[in-house]
Protein backbone atom coordinates (compact mmCIF):
# COMPACT_ATOMS: atom_id res chain seq x y z
CA UNK A 1 0.00 0.00 0.00
CA UNK A 2 1.19 3.25 -0.86
CA UNK A 3 2.03 5.80 1.80
CA UNK A 4 -0.86 9.04 2.17
CA UNK A 5 1.04 12.03 1.98
CA UNK A 6 -2.06 14.05 2.31
CA UNK A 7 -1.50 16.88 4.81
CA UNK A 8 1.69 16.67 4.24
CA UNK A 9 4.25 19.51 2.42
CA UNK A 10 7.50 18.64 1.09
CA UNK A 11 10.12 21.15 -0.96
CA UNK A 12 12.02 19.42 -3.87
CA UNK A 13 15.26 21.62 -4.70
CA UNK A 14 16.10 21.11 -8.68
CA UNK A 15 12.70 19.92 -9.42
CA UNK A 16 12.03 21.25 -12.31
CA UNK A 17 13.76 18.40 -14.21
CA UNK A 18 15.38 14.98 -13.84
CA UNK A 19 15.24 13.30 -10.47
CA UNK A 20 13.76 16.44 -8.74
CA UNK A 21 10.83 17.25 -11.41
CA UNK A 22 10.46 12.76 -11.36
CA UNK A 23 10.36 12.97 -7.37
CA UNK A 24 7.89 15.87 -6.83
CA UNK A 25 5.51 14.04 -9.47
CA UNK A 26 6.24 11.06 -7.16
CA UNK A 27 5.31 12.76 -3.98
CA UNK A 28 2.52 14.49 -5.45
CA UNK A 29 0.84 11.31 -6.59
CA UNK A 30 1.36 10.16 -2.33
CA UNK A 31 -1.15 13.65 -2.22
CA UNK A 32 1.21 15.68 -0.69
CA UNK A 33 1.79 19.48 -1.28
CA UNK A 34 4.69 19.94 -3.23
CA UNK A 35 7.07 23.13 -3.80
CA UNK A 36 9.75 22.73 -6.56
CA UNK A 37 13.21 25.45 -6.75
CA UNK A 38 14.62 25.58 -9.75
CA UNK A 39 16.95 28.91 -11.24
CA UNK A 40 13.82 29.38 -14.44
CA UNK A 41 10.49 30.44 -13.31
CA UNK A 42 9.56 29.40 -16.81
CA UNK A 43 11.09 26.16 -16.42
CA UNK A 44 9.27 26.33 -12.92
CA UNK A 45 5.87 26.61 -13.94
CA UNK A 46 6.22 23.92 -17.09
CA UNK A 47 7.21 21.29 -14.69
CA UNK A 48 4.48 22.77 -12.04
CA UNK A 49 2.06 21.97 -15.29
CA UNK A 50 4.06 18.43 -16.03
CA UNK A 51 3.62 17.39 -12.60
CA UNK A 52 -0.36 18.79 -12.83
CA UNK A 53 -0.78 16.60 -15.97
CA UNK A 54 0.13 13.55 -14.25
CA UNK A 55 -1.35 14.46 -11.08
CA UNK A 56 -4.42 16.95 -11.78
CA UNK A 57 -5.16 16.87 -8.06
CA UNK A 58 -1.71 18.04 -7.24
CA UNK A 59 -1.27 20.89 -5.15
CA UNK A 60 2.15 22.69 -6.55
CA UNK A 61 4.11 25.57 -5.83
CA UNK A 62 7.37 27.21 -7.84
CA UNK A 63 10.04 29.11 -6.23
CA UNK A 64 12.77 30.45 -8.36
CA UNK A 65 16.56 30.59 -6.68
CA UNK A 66 19.61 29.65 -8.04
CA UNK A 67 21.11 28.04 -5.32
CA UNK A 68 24.69 28.17 -6.19
CA UNK A 69 24.22 31.29 -4.43
CA UNK A 70 23.90 31.87 -0.73
CA UNK A 71 21.48 34.95 -1.06
CA UNK A 72 19.57 33.22 -3.36
CA UNK A 73 19.38 30.45 -1.04
CA UNK A 74 18.23 32.67 1.97
CA UNK A 75 15.96 34.36 -0.14
CA UNK A 76 14.16 31.11 -0.87
CA UNK A 77 14.34 30.14 2.90
CA UNK A 78 12.53 33.27 3.39
CA UNK A 79 10.07 32.65 0.93
CA UNK A 80 9.14 28.81 1.70
CA UNK A 81 8.69 30.04 5.73
CA UNK A 82 6.24 33.05 4.18
CA UNK A 83 4.29 30.17 2.01
CA UNK A 84 4.10 27.27 4.31
CA UNK A 85 3.32 26.55 8.07
CA UNK A 86 4.78 23.59 8.23
CA UNK A 87 7.33 21.43 6.37
CA UNK A 88 6.98 17.92 6.60
CA UNK A 89 10.13 17.28 4.44
CA UNK A 90 13.06 18.53 2.46
CA UNK A 91 14.65 16.76 -0.35
CA UNK A 92 18.08 18.54 -1.00
CA UNK A 93 18.41 17.23 -4.85
CA UNK A 94 19.83 20.13 -6.87
CA UNK A 95 23.05 19.16 -8.07
CA UNK A 96 25.55 19.68 -11.04
CA UNK A 97 28.84 18.56 -13.09
CA UNK A 98 31.47 21.24 -14.54
CA UNK A 99 34.84 19.92 -16.19
CA UNK A 100 36.21 23.33 -16.04
CA UNK A 101 36.33 25.69 -12.91
CA UNK A 102 33.71 28.18 -12.45
CA UNK A 103 33.14 30.46 -9.79
CA UNK A 104 30.07 31.31 -8.33
CA UNK A 105 28.69 34.94 -7.21
CA UNK A 106 30.25 34.44 -3.98
CA UNK A 107 33.61 33.44 -5.24
CA UNK A 108 33.33 29.90 -4.71
CA UNK A 109 34.29 27.15 -7.03
CA UNK A 110 30.52 26.25 -8.24
CA UNK A 111 30.59 22.35 -8.01
CA UNK A 112 30.87 22.63 -4.15
CA UNK A 113 29.25 25.39 -3.56
CA UNK A 114 26.01 24.17 -5.42
CA UNK A 115 26.03 20.23 -4.67
CA UNK A 116 27.62 20.84 -0.75
CA UNK A 117 26.93 24.32 0.69
CA UNK A 118 23.24 25.09 -0.66
CA UNK A 119 22.35 22.10 0.44
CA UNK A 120 23.93 22.82 3.81
CA UNK A 121 22.24 26.95 4.26
CA UNK A 122 19.04 25.69 2.68
CA UNK A 123 18.80 22.76 5.36
CA UNK A 124 20.22 25.33 8.28
CA UNK A 125 17.81 28.24 7.22
CA UNK A 126 14.74 26.13 7.22
CA UNK A 127 15.77 23.59 10.47
CA UNK A 128 13.35 25.84 12.73
CA UNK A 129 10.37 24.95 10.81
CA UNK A 130 11.25 21.46 10.24
CA UNK A 131 11.76 21.00 13.91
CA UNK A 132 7.89 23.02 14.22
CA UNK A 133 6.97 20.66 11.56
CA UNK A 134 8.21 17.28 13.61
CA UNK A 135 8.27 14.18 12.95
CA UNK A 136 10.19 15.35 9.45
CA UNK A 137 12.91 14.70 7.25
CA UNK A 138 15.83 15.77 5.43
CA UNK A 139 16.77 13.73 1.99
CA UNK A 140 19.74 14.53 0.63
CA UNK A 141 20.44 12.98 -3.11
CA UNK A 142 24.21 12.10 -3.26
CA UNK A 143 26.07 9.45 -5.52
CA UNK A 144 27.81 6.06 -5.68
CA UNK A 145 31.07 9.04 -6.80
CA UNK A 146 30.92 9.77 -2.61
CA UNK A 147 33.12 6.32 -2.62
CA UNK A 148 36.13 7.73 -4.61
CA UNK A 149 35.85 11.36 -2.88
CA UNK A 150 38.22 12.86 -0.80
CA UNK A 151 37.46 15.65 1.23
CA UNK A 152 40.73 18.16 0.34
CA UNK A 153 40.55 21.43 2.61
CA UNK A 154 43.71 22.12 1.66
CA UNK A 155 42.26 22.89 -2.02
CA UNK A 156 38.47 22.60 -1.14
CA UNK A 157 37.90 25.52 -4.37
CA UNK A 158 39.86 23.96 -6.25
CA UNK A 159 41.95 26.74 -6.81
CA UNK A 160 45.70 25.11 -7.09
CA UNK A 161 44.55 22.67 -9.28
CA UNK A 162 41.18 21.25 -10.62
CA UNK A 163 39.82 17.93 -11.69
CA UNK A 164 35.91 17.52 -12.61
CA UNK A 165 35.20 14.89 -11.56
CA UNK A 166 37.34 14.84 -8.36
CA UNK A 167 35.32 18.14 -7.49
CA UNK A 168 32.42 15.76 -7.86
CA UNK A 169 33.39 13.10 -6.54
CA UNK A 170 34.45 15.86 -3.08
CA UNK A 171 31.13 17.00 -3.14
CA UNK A 172 29.41 14.02 -3.33
CA UNK A 173 30.87 12.68 -0.30
CA UNK A 174 30.53 16.13 1.72
CA UNK A 175 27.07 15.14 1.42
CA UNK A 176 27.16 11.81 3.14
CA UNK A 177 29.59 13.40 5.77
CA UNK A 178 26.56 16.25 6.24
CA UNK A 179 24.06 13.94 6.47
CA UNK A 180 25.97 11.86 9.18
CA UNK A 181 26.60 15.06 11.08
CA UNK A 182 23.12 16.68 10.64
CA UNK A 183 21.64 13.00 12.08
CA UNK A 184 24.11 13.11 15.14
CA UNK A 185 23.13 16.86 16.35
CA UNK A 186 19.35 16.58 15.15
CA UNK A 187 19.36 13.26 17.35
CA UNK A 188 16.00 13.20 19.62
CA UNK A 189 14.57 16.56 17.65
CA UNK A 190 12.09 14.49 15.44
CA UNK A 191 13.58 15.57 12.16
CA UNK A 192 15.50 12.87 10.66
CA UNK A 193 18.53 13.03 7.78
CA UNK A 194 18.93 10.48 5.16
CA UNK A 195 21.67 9.97 1.65
CA UNK A 196 21.16 8.49 -1.05
CA UNK A 197 22.49 7.10 -4.25
CA UNK A 198 19.88 7.36 -7.04
CA UNK A 199 21.49 4.90 -9.69
CA UNK A 200 22.84 6.46 -12.96
CA UNK A 201 20.33 8.39 -14.19
CA UNK A 202 19.61 9.49 -17.95
CA UNK A 203 19.05 13.27 -17.32
CA UNK A 204 20.62 16.48 -18.65
CA UNK A 205 23.54 16.53 -15.67
CA UNK A 206 26.59 17.74 -17.08
CA UNK A 207 25.42 19.44 -20.43
CA UNK A 208 26.25 22.69 -19.39
CA UNK A 209 30.05 22.28 -19.32
CA UNK A 210 30.53 17.89 -19.62
CA UNK A 211 33.91 17.94 -20.92
CA UNK A 212 35.15 15.82 -24.14
CA UNK A 213 34.89 12.47 -22.13
CA UNK A 214 32.21 12.60 -21.13
CA UNK A 215 30.24 13.69 -24.76
CA UNK A 216 32.14 11.10 -26.18
CA UNK A 217 30.93 8.35 -23.80
CA UNK A 218 27.55 9.54 -22.35
CA UNK A 219 25.08 8.82 -25.67
CA UNK A 220 26.26 5.35 -25.48
CA UNK A 221 26.24 4.90 -21.77
CA UNK A 222 22.83 6.40 -21.74
CA UNK A 223 21.38 3.38 -23.22
CA UNK A 224 21.88 1.50 -19.69
CA UNK A 225 21.02 4.12 -17.35
CA UNK A 226 17.59 4.41 -14.85
CA UNK A 227 15.18 6.58 -16.29
CA UNK A 228 14.69 9.54 -13.90
CA UNK A 229 11.56 7.83 -12.49
CA UNK A 230 13.53 4.79 -12.15
CA UNK A 231 16.34 7.27 -10.05
CA UNK A 232 13.49 9.13 -7.89
CA UNK A 233 12.38 5.88 -6.51
CA UNK A 234 14.55 6.37 -3.89
CA UNK A 235 14.29 9.64 -2.75
CA UNK A 236 10.35 9.40 -2.61
CA UNK A 237 10.58 5.79 -0.28
CA UNK A 238 13.08 8.25 2.16
CA UNK A 239 10.75 11.40 1.92
CA UNK A 240 7.27 9.43 2.49
CA UNK A 241 7.28 5.80 3.16
CA UNK A 242 6.58 4.66 7.18
CA UNK A 243 9.07 1.93 6.95
CA UNK A 244 12.22 4.50 7.42
CA UNK A 245 10.20 6.72 9.65
CA UNK A 246 12.70 7.24 12.31
CA UNK A 247 15.67 6.40 10.76
CA UNK A 248 18.86 8.61 10.81
CA UNK A 249 22.37 8.90 9.65
CA UNK A 250 21.47 6.29 6.75
CA UNK A 251 22.83 6.19 3.54
CA UNK A 252 20.51 4.66 1.03
CA UNK A 253 20.63 3.09 -2.53
CA UNK A 254 17.78 0.84 -4.22
CA UNK A 255 15.77 1.67 -1.44
CA UNK A 256 17.72 -0.15 0.45
CA UNK A 257 20.15 0.42 3.40
CA UNK A 258 23.75 0.46 2.57
CA UNK A 259 27.24 0.84 3.50
CA UNK A 260 28.86 4.52 2.31
CA UNK A 261 32.15 4.99 1.85
CA UNK A 262 34.93 4.35 4.84
CA UNK A 263 35.53 8.33 5.00
CA UNK A 264 32.31 8.93 5.39
CA UNK A 265 32.22 7.64 8.81
CA UNK A 266 35.42 9.85 10.44
CA UNK A 267 33.09 11.78 12.62
CA UNK A 268 35.90 14.11 13.12
CA UNK A 269 36.42 14.71 9.33
CA UNK A 270 32.77 15.30 9.90
CA UNK A 271 32.55 17.89 12.55
CA UNK A 272 35.77 19.55 10.30
CA UNK A 273 33.65 20.17 7.25
CA UNK A 274 30.60 21.39 9.19
CA UNK A 275 32.99 23.96 10.58
CA UNK A 276 34.75 24.91 7.64
CA UNK A 277 30.66 24.79 5.74
CA UNK A 278 29.51 27.00 8.39
CA UNK A 279 32.33 29.39 7.66
CA UNK A 280 31.97 29.45 4.19
CA UNK A 281 28.54 30.14 4.42
CA UNK A 282 28.29 32.43 7.38
CA UNK A 283 26.35 30.92 10.27
CA UNK A 284 27.12 29.73 13.83
CA UNK A 285 27.78 26.17 14.21
CA UNK A 286 25.33 25.38 16.51
CA UNK A 287 22.38 28.16 16.25
CA UNK A 288 19.37 25.91 17.09
CA UNK A 289 19.72 24.81 20.87
CA UNK A 290 17.98 21.37 19.66
CA UNK A 291 21.49 20.64 17.77
CA UNK A 292 23.42 19.94 21.05
CA UNK A 293 24.34 16.70 21.46
CA UNK A 294 23.47 14.32 24.53
CA UNK A 295 27.03 14.86 26.36
CA UNK A 296 26.70 18.33 26.04
CA UNK A 297 23.33 19.07 27.40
Amino acid sequence: MSPDMHGTTVLVTGGTGGIGLATATGLAGLGARIGIVGRSAVRGMAAADAIRQKVPSAQVDVFEADLSSQAEVRRLATAVRATYSRLDALVNNVGGYWAHRHLTVDGLERTFALNHLAPFLLTHELLDLLLASGPARVVTVSSGAQAMGRIDFDDLQGERAYNGQRAYNQSKLANVLFTYELARRLEGTGVTATVLHPGVVRTSFGREDSGRWMRTLQPLARLLMKTPEQGAATPIHLASSPEVAGMSGVYFANQRVKRSSRASYDHDLARRLWEVSSALVGVEQDPHPPLATKEET
